[in-house]
């Protein structure tokens, strides 16, 4: 499981990234979720690697 939390704002981001993170469930700085650990869930979490911190549970 992946603990994946916010920690930089999405304003001024690119679409791709914010759609990212949205669909990942992240829409505030701080907000936390929990996912399980699969190539698709990695994907998203490179894409946003700069502005999330991920934690491996």
């Amino acid at each position: 499981m992946y603990k994946i939390t916010l920690v930089k704002s999405l304003i001024g981001r690119k679409p791709n990234q914010v759609a990212t993170a949205k669909a990942l469930g992240l829409t505030k700085i701080g907000q936390t979720v929990v996912k399980e650990e699969n190539d698709a869930i990695r994907g998203m979490i490179v894409t946003i690697s700069h502005i999330v911190k991920v934690v491996q549970e």
